[in-house]
């Protein structure tokens, strides 16, 4: 048997070309020089760009970041750096915009971050719902066979992945006045959609066809559920530990306001009475640790300089209809740093409340309000320039998630 070839190296190394070469040929394709474990840690510490680009590198890296632990692992490292995200319904063009920034951890000590980072964008249609845990829901028109018109249905986006994933139709004869709440059940690991339609029932508008789907399974399909709270919902919502929280009324009004709860595990209804007015455009629903807040800018439609208070309601028990209640007075400093009219963007934590113009100007900016201090804090944002005198929403707390629809 004719031994392994063998040259010298220039250091008067021995080396085994063969023998090597193919044992390193045969263990780079199918493992990585790290152990698995280190180089998921590796891989979920990089911008979901990065990320998505390795997943094209090589069929190894491919299979290794779409298992289900890496997405999670990946989710949980995002969760630790959340970041502001700027949202745009571009009608010249019909696209939804989404564009990224980092967001302060401690604004006190930041004059500017850099929104850099623009992310997919998305044909624009005929209604945006909101997000939760990275992905996005909105409403498209699809035309279906045998019908003459369109009919709504529910779109899932993620704007980190560029991924987008078309509902099945709802069962329902209707064609119009679909309301969606997307949410994330965190024991099961299921994202599930909640839709409805509303119709008008003895002269009042009430939803009817409750319906809920569950992403991720071979095969998408609405499953009715029973709801017996009557109610008008509204776009007023957030999903928190499980549970979807939307604003509602019992006859289409404010006055007669509750928020419904959608146990997504459980897939149940409960209500839970609130005592006062909750207009959609003055009332904006935080998560305060971990409970539902019910933020109000009083009685005018935005904030300006001339708001001189907030108010603050939380839900600390559903079962016993209770609530705490907390007005935070704003500092003189307000009008000085406020110089246009402004919306809530939500909360931070327990302390500090975020502020966005309705218009951007450049340099883009946020405040900070926080309600311990009674600070003011202007941060600018940098790299919206080309968005001048345009309107955006701003969400706090994005998380990126690379789980594949």
């Amino acid at each position: 048997m004719q031994p392994p070839r063998q040259n010298v190296s220039k250091g008067g190394e021995l080396t085994n070309y063969r023998g090597v070469t193919r044992s390193m040929t045969r263990r780079h394709r199918n493992s990585l020089p790290v152990p698995d474990e280190l180089a998921m840690e590796i891989f979920s510490r990089l911008p979901s760009k990065a990320m998505a680009m390795c997943r094209c590198a090589c069929k190894l890296w491919s299979s290794m970041l779409r298992r289900q632990d890496f997405t999670e692992l990946f989710l949980t490292e995002s969760c630790a750096r959340p970041q502001l995200l700027f949202f745009r319904e571009d009608h010249s063009v019909r696209e939804f915009v989404f564009i990224s920034s980092p967001q302060p951890e401690n604004p006190q000590e930041n004059s500017y971050v850099v929104a850099s980072n623009p992310l997919a964008c998305f044909p624009r249609s005929s209604g945006f719902y909101g997000c939760t845990n990275g992905f996005f829901c909105y409403g498209a028109d699809r035309f279906f066979k045998r019908l003459k018109f369109p009919v709504c249905v529910p779109v899932i986006c993620n704007p980190s992945t560029g991924q987008s994933l078309t509902m099945p139709r709802l069962i329902s004869k209707k064609r119009y006045g679909v309301q969606s709440y997307l949410g994330y059940e965190p024991i099961e690991k299921e994202l599930k959609l909640l839709s409805m339609n509303n119709s008008l029932v003895s002269d009042e508008w009430i939803s009817v066809e409750h319906q809920v789907l569950t992403l991720g399974t071979k095969k998408l399909s609405w499953r009715l559920v029973e709801c017996c709270v009557p109610h008008c919902p509204s776009t007023k919502w957030i999903c928190i530990s499980g549970v979807l929280y939307y604003a509602a009324s019992a006859d289409g009004s404010s006055e007669n306001s509750m928020v419904l709860c959608f146990d997504l595990r459980s897939e149940e209804f409960s209500s839970v009475k609130f005592g006062k007015a909750m207009p959609d455009s003055t009332t904006t629903m935080v998560n305060y640790n971990g409970k539902l807040g019910l933020l109000m800018s009083g009685d005018s439609h935005y904030v300006t300089r001339s708001s001189t208070s907030f108010e603050l309601w939380v839900l600390l028990d559903a079962a016993k209809q209770e609530w705490s209640n907390h007005v935070y007075v704003l500092p003189p400093s307000w009008e000085d740093v406020v110089a246009e009219t402004m919306c809530i963007a939500g909360m931070v934590g327990t302390n500090e409340i975020v502020f966005s113009p309705i218009y951007q100007r450049v340099p883009y900016y946020v405040i900070y309000f926080n309600v311990e201090r009674r600070t003011i804090t202007k941060v600018g944002i940098q790299g919206l320039e080309a968005f001048q005198g345009k309107s955006f929403k701003t969400y706090l707390n994005y998380v990126e998630n690379v789980k594949l629809l």
